[in-house]
């Protein structure tokens, strides 16, 4: 044989070689389709393919973060918000997220919109602030179940930012402001109540002793010549003054 050629069949059949071999990572999947029809998912590791024959798509099983972008929403309480959420999920079943949808990174991405959408619309805004908590299980949930026939598998949905019209930002800071001063009052009242009761007390307690008043008094004239720079004058009741007269 003619050296030439068969330096070139040993270059094809080495090139033929090399072409067959595909490196599949460990959080990858090779999904093989041969002659058009669907053998099933390989790897990790060295996969061999027939050129020309078999077809390989490679699927990323990591974790995704999903950024869904702002939504104009109407809430329950016909209040207009723009909300954004992130969306986390992975593939579960490379064929089923190969054959039963074209795109699934962008599938997943309209079905969160369109469930964010229609969840929050039928929230009013005081449970939409409040509760996001709930919110965010309930759109897994429901964005969960309709991405499982794709081998998708929606882990945690949050929602990040609510954002209100200026004209209600104001309103709900007037109604904090009133809350807040609704409450100082309240205690203030309550303290004026109980200062009160106490005060009421310790008169009833001071009346049934004429020498616990004249004690009391007695402190309060010491407490106030304390003050050397003031003159001051102190009524004194005429019956503190009984205990001091001596009765015939």
């Amino acid at each position: 044989m003619d050296p030439l050629l068969l330096r070139v069949l040993i270059g094809v059949a080495v090139i033929f070689v090399l072409s067959a071999l595909r490196i599949v990572r460990e959080y990858e999947r090779g999904v093989i389709f041969r002659l058009g029809r669907l053998l099933k998912a390989k790897g990790p590791g060295l996969i061999i393919v027939i050129p020309i024959i078999d077809k390989m798509v490679k699927v990323e099983l990591r974790t995704v973060t999903l950024d869904v972008p702002p939504q104009d929403i109407i809430t329950r309480d016909n209040v207009p918000v723009k909300v954004n959420a992130v969306v986390y999920f992975k593939v579960v079943n490379p064929e089923d997220a190969i054959v039963k949808v074209k795109n699934y990174y962008h599938a997943t991405s309209q079905i969160a919109q369109t469930t964010l959408r229609n969840i929050l619309g039928k929230s009013d805004l005081d449970e939409l602030l409040s509760n996001r908590d709930k919110i965010s299980h309930d759109l897994q949930k429901i964005i969960d179940e309709q991405t499982d026939p794709w081998g998708i598998k929606v882990s945690i949905v949050e929602v990040k930012d609510v954002e209100l019209p200026q004209s209600m930002q104001r309103a709900m800071a007037k109604q904090a402001e009133a809350e807040r001063e609704r409450r100082a009052k309240i205690i203030h009242a309550e303290g004026e109540f109980q200062a009160s009761t106490k005060l009421s007390d310790a008169a009833g307690i001071l009346a049934k002793n004429e020498a616990a008043i004249q004690l009391r008094f007695l402190q309060t004239l010491t407490e106030i010549s304390a003050e050397k720079n003031s003159t001051i004058i102190f009524p004194v009741p005429i019956n503190l003054l009984n205990s001091f007269i001596k009765k015939d």
